[in-house]
């Protein structure tokens, strides 16, 4: 009973974690212009699927390679807004590199399209429901025919990115975690739980998740001899990586973070 309210209290206290980060945002204006959408759905080659979860069903966009044959697979975790066209563009980019891509819809079939809707949708979603999605996620891409399980990888975007970096702490078969501008932990007895190796994109300008967070975490992963790669890009605040954000999209941070992530998962999940 202990433990389960232990839980309860974490999932509760993640919340309000990524509530104020991405509200900051919201307030001072660094992301209220990175709504969707940015591709007609026509031209998404993948489907919607339903899978199984602890809690009962959920669903999400599933891409997958072109070619037959074992592949990795990576859990592909939406920013605030929803599952929208560019987390389905963003599966179908690692598709293309030949990754099975599974993007779990954690608002169950709803998208936002201004930041008011966004904020609703993610104070009124369950962190339990959440968790059990993605863990979910992780599972039927790992059991897939198709899927090599041993190379399972995660990554996320801001409410995403913290999402990824919950998801390495409660699954140890994670082969690699990106974490773009997501909410940190720096709790040792809790990074201990994580075994992927650990990349991380982050803004300096970023005041949800300012740069001293970051270093704080960066640290606790180095004294405790984990795998992690983070930069911190000079003139970069939040979601400087989706060009939907016209007041803060950084086109060069931007290649270079999505450079070092094709380089990192090559690396740990390889295809």
């Amino acid at each position: 009973m202990r433990r389960y309210h232990f839980l309860s209290l974490s999932l509760a206290l993640l919340v309000v974690s990524f509530t104020a980060d991405c509200q900051e945002k919201h307030d001072h204006g660094a992301s209220t212009a990175a709504a969707p959408p940015v591709t007609a759905p026509s031209q998404h080659k993948g489907q919607t699927i339903s899978y199984n979860t602890s809690l009962g069903k959920a669903s999400g966009y599933l891409a997958v390679p072109s070619t037959k044959g074992k592949h990795s697979a990576i859990v592909v975790i939406q920013e605030w807004w929803g599952v929208n066209d560019w987390i389905k563009d963003q599966a179908d980019r690692f598709a293309s590199q030949g990754y099975v891509a599974l993007a779990p819809d954690l608002y169950h079939g709803q998208v936002a399209t201004d930041p008011d809707h966004a904020h609703e949708l993610m104070r009124g979603m369950p962190n339990d429901r959440a968790m059990a999605d993605l863990k979910g996620a992780f599972n039927e891409l790992a059991t897939r025919r198709d899927v090599d399980p041993t190379k399972v990888g995660i990554i996320g975007w801001c409410f995403g990115g913290g999402w990824a970096l919950q998801l390495a702490i409660k699954e140890p078969r994670a082969a690699g975690t990106v974490i773009n501008y997501g909410s940190l932990v720096t709790d040792p007895a809790t990074v201990a739980n994580i075994h992927s190796p650990i990349l991380g994109n982050f803004g300096a300008e970023d005041r949800g998740i300012p740069p001293a967070d970051v270093k704080a975490f960066e640290q606790i992963l180095k004294q405790t001899g984990h795998d992690v790669d983070i930069k911190i890009y000079e003139g970069a605040g939040h979601a400087f990586e989706n060009p939907n954000n016209t007041q803060g999209y950084v086109p060069a941070a931007a290649a270079d973070a999505q450079s070092r992530t094709d380089a990192f998962l090559a690396k740990h999940l390889g295809r």
